[in-house]
């Protein structure tokens, strides 16, 4: 009991088909995968953090704060980094 045969896994597969549609399941993956590749990214980027992060030393007066560290869209990641146009008022007056 509590174990899922090669029967429910194939009626669990039809009815996620059913109910998404054929067409959009693409899309979902790519989304999916996307996401996890950020979060997968975001935590290599954390553990980078925390290994170069020594014990601080207090501030010395008139020395500038380390810059923030900004974060980059993951890798084929092209919808965000591409410039954006707006577009143009066409109607005359």
């Amino acid at each position: 009991m509590g174990r899922l045969g090669p029967t429910e896994i194939i009626l669990i597969l039809v009815v996620i088909i059913l109910l998404f549609g054929a067409k959009k399941l693409p899309d979902m993956a790519r989304s999916l995968g996307k996401s996890a590749r950020i979060l997968k990214s975001e935590a290599k980027a954390m553990k980078d953090d925390n290994k170069s992060a020594a014990p601080a030393d207090p501030p010395v007066p008139g020395e500038q704060p380390p810059a923030q560290r900004t974060i980059q869209a993951a890798p084929g990641d092209v919808t965000s980094s591409r410039p954006v146009t707006e577009p143009t008022d066409t109607t005359k007056r």
